[in-house]
């Protein structure tokens, strides 16, 4: 069991959603080609974007947020030699339930579903953050 895997997962997605908005944004950067200086600030060109666009724009910045604890925490473990298998079991939840929460957001946009998926990642997150502190007592 190793802990870089569910890290691995968690780059990949994070990687799939780079080119999925790369791909989005390539037919209003044609359409505005040769006059983009108005979208100089992401915020001036994201109002004039259709909403499925907005949401993936949205969803880009959240997998850019809170993962980075994921990346941090598993890198602790990892070089902490502290890899068991709960850890590597919360892991793959958190990026199971990051999953969901991506697919939810770009397509139906469910919020209650989106909390919580968001809620409960954030609980294996915090659990895999606790278990570590605890064992300095």
């Amino acid at each position: 069991m190793n802990i870089l895997h569910p890290m691995l997962g968690m780059i990949a997605l994070s990687g799939l959603l780079i080119l999925v908005l790369l791909a989005s944004r390539l037919a209003p950067i044609i359409k505005y080609w040769g006059n983009l200086q108005f979208a100089e600030h992401s915020e001036d060109l994201r109002p004039q974007l259709p909403k499925p666009l907005r949401l993936i724009t949205e969803n880009y910045n959240h997998i850019f947020e809170q993962p980075t604890l994921f990346f941090a925490t598993c890198a602790y473990i990892y070089m902490a030699g502290q890899t068991d298998a709960l850890h590597v079991v919360f892991a793959w939840a958190y990026v199971g339930l990051r999953l969901l929460h991506t697919i939810t957001q770009v397509t139906l946009n469910n919020v209650t579903l989106r909390v919580t998926c968001f809620a409960t990642s954030s609980a294996f997150l915090v659990a895999m953050i606790v278990r570590e502190v605890l064992k300095f007592f």
